[in-house]
Formats: structure tokens, C-alpha cells, sequence
């Protein structure tokens, strides 16, 4: 696996600068942002299939979109169980603080805010790193196959990470590093940005929506490398 080749390949596109900048201002977007989804979709296919600059152009807007939009919904499905132990969690919470402030009624509250309530914290943040370990197989199959059914081939999908575990491990591992390094820097120049009048504060834009994209295209690159025939080659993209 290639993991320098992931932090680099997208400013060794010759448009890199107009391809981030568009993905910085549609993911900014509430709704708008499924294209942005789909726009990852298609770096992964670039990246299984060997292209050497798989950034795809700013085109098909509308198939982006629903590319974009059947994974956030496959992704809605996933997360039922966390929003159902959600509402559990806060229906005694709710008619508990809404009755009559007694001392039985507070020593209740306060059963359930630390004991309950930090059972479904726990469940939720477990729950949280399991999908975020198991999402990008899904969007590795949806990726090859392209239909909303693929993102539920359950068997499909962990043989994906089953079959190359080392790779994928390290994948997942990289790409959280990654977010979290992102996060940092983008801050601290952030903030020495905006000592800069007028000129500082339109480039700590710039900089919070590129790097925005920019983690989420580097894992996409991380994950393309995953499955077999993932590698890359010299392949040229088709025009």
C-alpha cells in the first residue's frame, strides 16, 4: 500500500486547484453535498481501476448526486439502531424532568443520566467506529456495482475487509490519523490567518473548505488500494 502516493495524488492532477476548490464549495452545501459524495464514488472507481490521476472532472452533476444520495440513505439505514437507542434513552428522560420535582424524581434523573445515559454513550461511540470500519467496504462494493442492493450484500461487503485485512486495518487506521492531523494544522493556520486583515480571513476560508475534502479524498485513496487489482498502475484516465 501506497500511503505517500494518498496525501500526494490529488495535487498531481493538473486541475487539482479547481477540482478541490469546486469539492470545498458543493460540500459546504447542505443536500448539494450528496454530489460531493458521488464525486468521492468516482475517485474510488479511478482508484481500483489503476488510474494514475484519478481525480475525476466537475461532470454529471445528477449522477453524482444520486450516487451520493443512495449512500447516505444505505447510511441512514445503518444508523437506525443508534437512533433508536437514542429516543429509548431519552423517553424516561423526558417524562422524568417533565413530572413533579420531588427527590424521588431527582434521585431517578440522576440514575438514568449516569447510568443509562452513559451506557448509550458507550453504545453510540462503539457503534460510531464499528460503521466507520465497515461504511468504506460498503462504498468499495456500491463502488463496483452501483445500486443501492450492493450496499447491503452483507457478505460481500465484509469479505472486502475480511480477505484483506492488513490492507484495510491500515487503511481505516491512516485515514482517522489523517482526519485528526487535518483538523489540527488546518486550525492553527486558521487562527494565524486571521491576523492577517481583510486577505486572511478569505484565505482561512480557502483553506477550511480545501481542507475539508482533502482527508476524505486521501482515504478514498487509501481504500481504492484495498481490494485485489486496487493497485496502481500507469494508467492514464480516460478522457
Amino acid at each position: 500500500m501506497d500511503i505517500g502516493k494518498s496525501f500526494s495524488f490529488p495535487f498531481e492532477d493538473e486541475k487539482w486547484l479547481s477540482k478541490l476548490l469546486i469539492g470545498a464549495i458543493v460540500a459546504a452545501i447542505p443536500i448539494v453535498n450528496f454530489a460531493f459524495t458521488g464525486y468521492a464514488v468516482d475517485t474510488l472507481k479511478s482508484v481500483m481501476a489503476g488510474m494514475a490521476r484519478p481525480l475525476p472532472d466537475w461532470v454529471d452533476w445528477g449522477e453524482k448526486f444520486m450516487k451520493g444520495l443512495i449512500l447516505a440513505l444505505a447510511g441512514l439505514v445503518y444508523s437506525i439502531p443508534v437512533i433508536c437507542v437514542s429516543i429509548l434513552a431519552l423517553t424516561p428522560l423526558l417524562a422524568i424532568s417533565g413530572g413533579q420535582n420531588t427527590q424521588e424524581m431527582q434521585e431517578g434523573l440522576a440514575w438514568l443520566t449516569s447510568g443509562l445515559g452513559l451506557a448509550v454513550l458507550c453504545f453510540v461511540v462503539l457503534y460510531g467506529l464499528a460503521l466507520s470500519f465497515f461504511l468504506p467496504a460498503m462504498a468499495i462494493n456500491f463502488a463496483r456495482k452501483g445500486t443501492f442492493g450492493s450496499c447491503f450484500e452483507i457478505g460481500g461487503i465484509v469479505r472486502i475487509f475480511s480477505a484483506n485485512m492488513g490492507k484495510y486495518l491500515t487503511a481505516w487506521l491512516v485515514t482517522l490519523l489523517a482526519g485528526i492531523l487535518v483538523s489540527v494544522v488546518v486550525s492553527v493556520v486558521f487562527v494565524v490567518l486571521n491576523f492577517i486583515p481583510c486577505l486572511g480571513q478569505i484565505l482561512a476560508l480557502f483553506v477550511s473548505g480545501v481542507a475539508a475534502v482533502y482527508p476524505t479524498l486521501v482515504g478514498v485513496h487509501l481504500f481504492g488500494q484495498v481490494p485485489e487489482g486496487g493497485a496502481m498502475t500507469s494508467m492514464e484516465p480516460a478522457a
